[in-house]
């Protein structure tokens, strides 16, 4: 999970996004991460991520097709919180906002 060298190029990925460490927390797929965070970010997304304010991207997955990523975001979000949990802090200890990379 780096964004070195994808700067803002749509890919295809499986993400989770939060409003703080350890909070509420929201598996998706997209193909276009940058473009799909930055509409969480401006709560431009009606529904459960607005609602709770999940805006940090935590974690993403790159992937070379769709339904790769929702497959694996099916599974993702199958498994509980503390695994989840367990999958942020392998790579993004401090629960840093990703997006950020992009930039």
């Amino acid at each position: 999970m780096t964004t070195e060298g994808l700067g803002r190029r749509p890919f295809i990925a499986t993400y989770i996004v939060t409003n703080q460490a350890y909070g509420t927390l929201y598996t998706g797929v997209t193909a276009n991460l940058f473009a799909r965070v930055a509409q969480h970010r401006e709560g431009l997304i009606p529904g459960f991520t607005r609602t709770h304010g999940l805006n940090r991207l935590v974690w993403f997955e790159r992937n070379e097709r769709i339904v790769v990523a929702i497959a694996r975001e099916k599974s993702v979000k199958h498994f509980r919180r503390d695994w989840k949990i367990n999958l942020i802090e392998r790579e993004n200890r401090a629960w840093r906002d990703l997006y950020d990379d992009f930039l």
